[in-house]
Formats: structure tokens, sequence, C-alpha cells
């Protein structure tokens, strides 16, 4: 980042212009330009020639380069994180997209409907791919669990939080267990932790485990051993929604079959790609990752732009727009910001 800051100082006035005509009807157009035509379109009075030269500056400096045998150049990731940094105009959202927005994003669903929605809304609106991280629930108060016997030694946990929000998660167990059983377990959490945060029901489950290991029947160690399972970090709250993978096939640029079996299983296996989306957590407002800036190679020709959302302040979760380096960043920028605002908005009101 800070090399491209000292860089852009040494471009004038013209190559920078050149720099963001040529950019800009990359984008939109998906051809490398020639000198000729970016002449023209420029509306500078120069000549080729001098576009040429122009160029090969340019190229010099990383900014650009020359695909194939193609005498017309297209911009690098470098070239791209000038753009972005220096030369984009952010384009305000319509009020009837705003309006679109709001209303996908209704207070009145539950968590996962609200994440659901935001992951279509942001890849309906862009045409990529759309990701949310499922908010923390650490705060979150536990209302109620319920176990369910399922086949091969495994049990559904149904766990209600706050006022509204159901979660299942399947736990893997030693043994079958009968519907009694399961219903003496679940009241022994209910007793236990019904009423605390998550967080609080977690630490009493192990101080339980801890207390009373010697002193322990079978289902009294059943109950605390499904308890710890449902009240850990490995469970969906960890997880994203992701919708639209299949847009990015409509891309040139990630048409490569290895590429886009690259990308789907990345998103398939999220570890990650969770990874990435951390690396936001802390951050205010929207950042963007263009090409190998994310660090992960899947996406090299990909750019991800990211934003937090919060809950009384509180970040609770990420979202994001997967897409190809040569995407419309003036309007998915502010997509991506106001989206992460409205889920915020709408989770806030829920509590």
């Amino acid at each position: 980042m800070a090399a491209i800051e000292e860089q852009k100082y040494s471009l004038n006035e013209r190559t920078q212009l050149l720099l963001k005509v040529l950019i800009e009807n990359y984008i939109s157009e998906g051809h490398p330009l020639g000198s000729r035509t970016l002449a023209k379109r420029s509306e500078l009075e120069i000549s080729p020639a001098t576009v040429r030269n122009v160029m090969a500056d340019l190229e010099d400096f990383g900014f650009v380069k020359s695909p194939h045998t193609s005498a017309g150049r297209v911009p690098t990731t470098k070239g791209y994180r000038l753009f972005v940094d220096t030369m984009l105009k952010i384009q305000p959202l319509t009020t009837d997209t705003v309006s679109q927005m709001r209303q996908n994003l209704d207070p009145a669903q539950d968590v996962s409907g609200l994440v659901e929605s935001a992951s279509t809304l942001l890849s309906g609106l862009t045409g990529m791919a759309g990701v949310v991280t499922l908010p923390k629930i650490e705060r979150a108060e536990v209302r109620h669990v319920e176990f369910l016997p399922l086949s091969d030694r495994r049990v559904l946990a149904i766990i209600v939080m706050n006022r509204q929000e159901v979660q299942n998660r399947i736990l893997h167990v030693d043994r079958e267990y009968t519907e009694s059983e399961l219903q003496q377990a679940a009241n022994y959490i209910n007793e236990l932790c019904a009423g605390q945060e998550l967080v609080t029901a977690r630490r009493k489950i192990l101080d339980e485990l801890d207390r009373l290991r010697e002193h322990m029947n079978d289902l009294m160690r059943c109950a605390v051993a499904m308890g710890e399972q449902v009240f850990s970090g490995s469970g969906p709250q960890s997880d994203y929604v992701v919708v639209g993978q299949t847009n990015l096939m409509e891309y040139d640029d990630l048409s490569n079959i290895e590429k886009l079996r690259s990308l789907f299983e990345a998103f398939s296996q999220k570890r990650e790609f969770l990874r990435l989306l951390d690396r936001c957590i802390c951050a205010q407002g929207v950042q963007i990752f263009i090409g190998q800036e994310s660090g992960y190679e899947v996406l090299d020709d990909c750019s991800v732009i990211t934003s937090p959302y919060t809950v009384d302040d509180e970040v609770m979760g990420v979202l994001a727009v997967v897409g190809p380096t040569r995407m419309s960043y003036d309007r998915v920028i502010p997509i991506v910001d106001l989206t992460a605002r409205l889920l915020g908005e709408a989770l806030n009101t829920q509590n």
C-alpha cells in the first residue's frame, strides 16, 4: 500500500487520467484498450504514439500489463488499487434501491432469515456472490433446549435463543438414547442454563462437569456432555451463508473451469475464507481486497468487498461481495456499506 502511495505522486495529471479512462473502460467492456481508442476516449489532444509511451511507463510502474499478444493494456492489481484509492467516485444508490433493500431486511424475520436475505440481496443487486457470516451469539440468552433422537448415535439439539431465534445442531453421542432419557437430559440442562447468556451457560456446564465428575450417574454425564456440545463455539454461529456462487460463471475473467472449481471448493470448505472475513471484524467500514491482496491464492482473480455489521455498537459479523477484479467498485461499495448498516439496524430492533 505504501509503495502505491509513493508511486502515485510520480504520475502526472495526464497519465493518471489515461489510467483512469483505461480502467473504467476495461471494467465496463472487459476488453484490452488500444492506444488509438484510449486517445479518443480520453478526449485529450494527444496522438496514439504519445499514449503508447504513457502506457509503456505505466507498465514499467506495474499499473497495467499486456495480456497475451494484444496491443492493448489491462489493469493489474496495483492499477486497480491506485484507481480505487485515488480516482474512484462512488455512485449514490437510487431511492428505489434503498427502499428495496430496507424492505428485504425486514426486522420481523428471525436471525437466520435476515442473514439469508442479506446474502440474497447482495448477490441480486451486484450479480456476484453475496456472503454474510452469522452473528456471534455470545451475548444471546438461552431460553430453552430440547433433544430429539436420530439414527447412528446422533441427537438433534434444538436451542431457542432470545425471543425468537431457533438454532438446530446435530450432536454425536456415545450410544443410542431413548426419548425419555433425552427429555430428562434436556430438563437438567434447562434447569441449569435457562435464562443465562450463552457464555455463562457454557461456563456453568464446564463447572458442573468438574464439580460432579466423580458423583455423576450415566444420565447426568450424558446431559452435561451434550450441553457442552450445544454451547461450544463450533456451531453455526461461526459459519456463513453464501448466495450467488453460480453468478461468477458468467464472467469471462473467471470462466476457467479449474478456477471456478477451486473457488466453489473454497466457499464450501469455508475455513480459509472465514479467515479472510475474520480479518475484517476489527476494521471500521468497508474493506477492499483486490486480487492477491487477500493472501488467498484461489481469490487471485477476484476482489472481495467487505463490511462489518454491528448491534449496539458491537461488531456481530461481516458481510461481503465476491466477484472478478473487473467489477464496478463505484456501485458495489455503497451496496455493501448500506446492507451492513441495514442488517445491523434490523438485528438491533430485535434486541
